[in-house]
Protein backbone atom coordinates (compact mmCIF):
# COMPACT_ATOMS: atom_id res chain seq x y z
CA UNK A 1 0.00 0.00 0.00
CA UNK A 2 3.07 2.52 0.40
CA UNK A 3 2.49 5.66 1.91
CA UNK A 4 -1.09 5.14 2.21
CA UNK A 5 -1.31 4.60 5.84
CA UNK A 6 -4.09 3.58 7.68
CA UNK A 7 -5.84 6.61 8.54
CA UNK A 8 -8.68 8.82 8.56
CA UNK A 9 -8.62 11.54 5.81
CA UNK A 10 -10.26 14.34 6.23
CA UNK A 11 -11.85 15.86 3.16
CA UNK A 12 -13.69 19.41 3.72
CA UNK A 13 -14.84 19.71 -0.25
CA UNK A 14 -15.49 17.80 -3.49
CA UNK A 15 -11.68 19.00 -4.57
CA UNK A 16 -9.75 17.44 -1.76
CA UNK A 17 -12.37 14.91 -2.62
CA UNK A 18 -10.60 14.41 -6.05
CA UNK A 19 -7.33 15.65 -4.44
CA UNK A 20 -7.20 12.77 -2.57
CA UNK A 21 -8.24 10.15 -5.38
CA UNK A 22 -5.16 11.68 -7.49
CA UNK A 23 -2.85 10.94 -4.21
CA UNK A 24 -3.82 6.98 -4.16
CA UNK A 25 -3.36 6.76 -7.60
CA UNK A 26 0.30 7.85 -7.34
CA UNK A 27 0.64 5.34 -4.46
CA UNK A 28 -0.80 1.96 -6.11
CA UNK A 29 -0.07 -0.78 -8.03
CA UNK A 30 -1.52 -1.43 -11.63
CA UNK A 31 -3.68 -4.25 -10.22
CA UNK A 32 -5.00 -2.73 -6.94
CA UNK A 33 -8.93 -3.42 -6.16
CA UNK A 34 -10.26 -0.48 -3.86
CA UNK A 35 -13.42 -1.01 -2.45
CA UNK A 36 -15.29 1.98 -1.72
CA UNK A 37 -18.08 1.87 1.02
CA UNK A 38 -20.08 4.88 2.06
CA UNK A 39 -23.91 6.43 1.81
CA UNK A 40 -25.01 7.89 -1.05
CA UNK A 41 -23.78 11.49 -1.59
CA UNK A 42 -20.87 10.66 0.69
CA UNK A 43 -17.67 10.88 -2.10
CA UNK A 44 -17.27 7.20 -3.43
CA UNK A 45 -17.88 8.60 -7.21
CA UNK A 46 -16.08 11.64 -6.56
CA UNK A 47 -12.62 9.59 -5.25
CA UNK A 48 -12.69 7.75 -8.23
CA UNK A 49 -12.77 11.28 -10.57
CA UNK A 50 -9.68 12.06 -8.70
CA UNK A 51 -8.38 8.35 -8.93
CA UNK A 52 -8.56 8.45 -12.56
CA UNK A 53 -6.91 12.46 -12.99
CA UNK A 54 -4.41 10.96 -10.80
CA UNK A 55 -3.74 7.71 -13.45
CA UNK A 56 -4.01 10.39 -16.16
CA UNK A 57 -7.46 9.38 -17.49
CA UNK A 58 -8.41 12.49 -19.89
CA UNK A 59 -12.56 11.21 -20.10
CA UNK A 60 -14.91 12.03 -18.01
CA UNK A 61 -15.76 9.43 -15.10
CA UNK A 62 -19.55 8.58 -14.70
CA UNK A 63 -21.35 6.40 -12.14
CA UNK A 64 -22.13 3.12 -13.75
CA UNK A 65 -25.09 2.46 -11.35
CA UNK A 66 -27.08 1.79 -14.14
CA UNK A 67 -24.66 -0.20 -16.14
CA UNK A 68 -22.47 -2.23 -13.23
CA UNK A 69 -19.13 -1.14 -14.78
CA UNK A 70 -17.22 1.51 -17.14
CA UNK A 71 -13.82 1.01 -18.19
CA UNK A 72 -11.29 3.61 -19.25
CA UNK A 73 -7.48 3.10 -19.76
CA UNK A 74 -6.33 0.80 -16.44
CA UNK A 75 -9.00 1.33 -14.46
CA UNK A 76 -12.25 -0.37 -13.82
CA UNK A 77 -14.91 1.25 -11.92
CA UNK A 78 -17.76 -0.85 -10.75
CA UNK A 79 -20.75 -0.51 -9.00
CA UNK A 80 -22.65 -3.41 -7.70
CA UNK A 81 -25.78 -1.29 -5.75
CA UNK A 82 -28.11 -3.27 -8.53
CA UNK A 83 -26.36 -6.49 -8.06
CA UNK A 84 -27.51 -9.45 -6.15
CA UNK A 85 -24.83 -11.30 -5.00
CA UNK A 86 -21.64 -12.84 -5.85
CA UNK A 87 -22.57 -15.12 -8.04
CA UNK A 88 -24.19 -12.20 -10.46
CA UNK A 89 -20.57 -11.21 -10.80
CA UNK A 90 -18.48 -13.92 -11.74
CA UNK A 91 -21.42 -14.99 -14.23
CA UNK A 92 -20.75 -11.80 -15.93
CA UNK A 93 -16.62 -12.25 -16.05
CA UNK A 94 -15.97 -9.25 -13.62
CA UNK A 95 -13.09 -11.26 -11.80
CA UNK A 96 -11.16 -11.32 -14.74
CA UNK A 97 -10.29 -7.36 -14.33
CA UNK A 98 -9.03 -8.05 -10.68
CA UNK A 99 -5.64 -8.57 -12.24
CA UNK A 100 -5.88 -6.76 -15.10
CA UNK A 101 -5.95 -3.13 -13.69
CA UNK A 102 -7.15 -1.20 -11.00
CA UNK A 103 -10.06 -1.96 -9.35
CA UNK A 104 -12.80 0.62 -8.07
CA UNK A 105 -15.67 -0.75 -6.43
CA UNK A 106 -18.50 0.67 -4.97
CA UNK A 107 -21.12 -1.11 -2.91
CA UNK A 108 -18.31 -3.53 -2.57
CA UNK A 109 -20.22 -5.84 -0.17
CA UNK A 110 -22.27 -7.68 -3.02
CA UNK A 111 -19.06 -9.43 -3.50
CA UNK A 112 -17.10 -9.74 -0.13
CA UNK A 113 -16.40 -13.03 -0.30
CA UNK A 114 -14.67 -12.77 -4.24
CA UNK A 115 -12.44 -9.65 -2.76
CA UNK A 116 -9.13 -10.36 -2.57
CA UNK A 117 -7.09 -10.46 0.89
CA UNK A 118 -4.95 -7.15 -0.49
CA UNK A 119 -7.92 -5.15 -0.83
CA UNK A 120 -7.41 -1.36 -0.10
CA UNK A 121 -11.21 -1.25 1.71
CA UNK A 122 -11.53 2.84 1.86
CA UNK A 123 -14.67 3.58 3.78
CA UNK A 124 -16.20 7.41 2.89
CA UNK A 125 -18.12 9.52 5.87
CA UNK A 126 -20.51 12.31 5.47
CA UNK A 127 -21.77 14.74 7.63
CA UNK A 128 -22.42 19.01 8.14
CA UNK A 129 -18.52 19.29 8.71
CA UNK A 130 -17.48 17.48 5.43
CA UNK A 131 -16.31 14.05 4.33
CA UNK A 132 -13.94 11.74 6.01
CA UNK A 133 -12.19 8.74 3.92
CA UNK A 134 -11.14 5.95 6.22
CA UNK A 135 -8.45 3.81 4.95
CA UNK A 136 -8.94 0.34 6.26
Amino acid sequence: MGRIGLRDYPLKSAEETLAFGAFIAKHIEKNTILALTGNLGAGKTTFVQGLAQGLGILEPIQSPTFILLNVYEGLAHFDLYRLKNAEDFRSLGFEEYFDQMICAIEWPDRIQELLPSKTIHIHFEYDQGGRTAKVL
